[in-house]
């Protein structure tokens, strides 16, 4: 006799898990609360479909917090893999300049939703709209706001984190597992701007530029990349990889330091020397000739150096690599591409079950991961759902 499984949610994780549980085993249904599945999916495709990255997955595994935690589950299901699996679902994939990995050229998101969605009802998976988990009945059963009950074999969350509420990731089942005794924490936000007390006539004359081919550092993670110079202070790839870092110093301290390397291509001597060469030019013709720095660039070198660091050749190719910048604050949660929080990773078993719970499974951005953009934060909700189909077709 089959057994049934109840996904709530309809985000990528919990897509690509009921794509992998085999039909011949489960009764598979999905309820999502919002009157379409893939909402956040398809927003994510808006600005370029990053599906996941290129780079070696020994390398990949090293860019989520905590360590660890998702080993199995990338090397279980790489981005190797889900390229494979996209392949056989007819979406054909390609490497861009930046090493991420898109749909290509023509494929809309829609095109690779509904991909997945024809794999779903080829499986009969039941999909469910309109459907609000709202907690659980004395009984416990699943209960939803047209006052159905639910009763299932095994319940797998996939309620996503608080970013983009728009899209339904408001992060309210939080309060549902209050109730019920599971162990949660707030949502935090994650590849966020960070708030810096810019100088109004700075702000005015450079908001929306960019700082790029730049380097930043925040204890001891170092990321190559660009930022953006806003209102608000700095966004970016750059700054967005080192949230882990700069949120905990934030968390201590209240205010948090990144150093900004403006040329990372050449060392703190080849720099000076560049500075040095020549005693007709000007600082700030070295610094547009021979190093290519443009006007926000040299500004932002300016607001945080001295008169006297900054005619200083020696001073000013230290500062050039080393730049201090203290940030204040962080972004507000609904405007950050993601969230940390929810359900502790201490909460649940390496097969993603709730240690209070048994038989109640939590996967994707709902559990307390981080990961950088770049394709990252897709891979890691594949991975998790691949991981678990697998060991529930097992059980």
């Amino acid at each position: 006799m089959k057994r049934s499984v109840s996904i709530i949610g309809g985000g990528p994780s919990a897509l690509i898990l009921a794509s992998f549980l085999d039909p011949d085993l489960f009764t598979v249904t999905i309820y999502e609360k919002s009157k379409s599945i893939g909402r956040k999916f398809l927003v994510a495709g808006k600005g370029g479909f990053n599906l996941t990255h290129s780079e070696p997955i020994e390398d990949m595994i090293e860019k989520y917090s905590p360590i660890g935690f998702l080993d199995d589950s990338l090397l279980q299901f790489s981005n190797s893999d889900l390229r494979n699996w996209l392949d056989e679902l007819n979406i054909s994939t390609f490497v861009g300049s930046s090493k991420r990995v898109y749909p290509e050229k023509g494929i809309k998101p829609i095109e690779v939703l509904n991909a997945i969605m024809k794999q779903l009802k080829q499986k009969t998976v039941e999909i469910c709209t309109k459907y609000e988990w709202i907690g659980w009945d004395s009984q416990g059963g699943l209960e939803f706001n047209n006052q159905v009950i639910i009763d299932t074999d095994f319940v797998v969350f996939a309620l996503g984190g608080s970013s983009w509420k728009v899209t339904g990731s408001d992060g309210k089942w939080l309060d549902n597992f209050k109730k019920h005794g599971v162990e949660v924490v707030d949502f935090r936000p994650s590849n966020c701007a960070f708030e810096i007390n810019w100088p109004t006539n700075f702000i005015n004359k450079f908001k929306g530029e960019p700082l790029k081919n730049i380097g930043l550092t925040c204890g001891n993670r170092y990321q190559k990349g660009e930022l953006v110079i806003t209102q608000f202070g700095l966004e970016g790839n750059a700054i967005y990889a080192l949230s882990p870092q700069i949120r905990e110093q934030l968390n201590q301290d209240g205010r948090a330091n990144v150093y900004l390397d403006l040329k990372p291509i050449f060392s703190e001597e080849e720099v000076f020397q560049k500075l040095n060469q020549s005693t007709k030019m000007s600082i700030s013709d070295k610094l547009r000739k021979s190093l290519n720095l443009n006007p926000a660039q040299q500004a932002i070198l300016k607001l945080y150096t001295s008169k006297e660091e900054y005619i200083n050749p020696l001073r000013l190719a230290k500062t050039i690599k080393n730049l201090r910048i203290e940030l204040i604050g962080i972004s507000e949660l609904d405007r950050a591409i993601s969230s940390v929080g929810g359900v502790p990773i201490a909460s649940v078993t390496d097969q993603f079950e709730l240690n209070a719970l048994p038989n109640h499974f939590c996967i994707g951005e709902m559990l307390d991961w981080d990961a950088p953009t770049g394709g990252y934060l897709l891979q890691a909700c594949f991975s998790m759902g691949v991981k678990l189909a697998s060991h529930l077709n097992l059980s």
